[in-house]
């Protein structure tokens, strides 16, 4: 009983692991999430996530160069509305 109860329990966090991925959490990100709110050791999901991907190597390759891409293109977007907004700011100092 205690190795379906086992498996059970890494298919969960398995499971998880993939809403994770659907909220383009890294692992970190993951093992934080499932630690604070599913209460499972951070060393659990972090040898499952592992699991997964020696499993799909591909996928995480593709899903690792997506997060590097998204990760670039939220700094280019902070850093024209920082631009912007100190624009805006500067030319309505001039007004005065």
């Amino acid at each position: 009983m205690e190795d379906s109860s086992s498996a059970a329990y890494i298919h969960l966090v398995h499971r998880l692991i993939e809403e994770c991925i659907l909220f383009h959490m890294s692992q970190e990100e993951c093992m934080e999430a499932l630690s604070k709110h599913a209460n499972i050791k951070p060393v659990i999901t972090s040898t499952v996530w592992k699991g997964l991907e020696k499993e799909n190597k591909e996928f995480f390759k593709a899903y690792s160069k997506s997060k590097a891409e998204r990760a670039s293109k939220t700094e280019v977007r902070q850093k024209i509305h920082k631009m912007v907004s100190e624009s805006h700011s500067s030319s309505s100092n001039e007004r005065v």
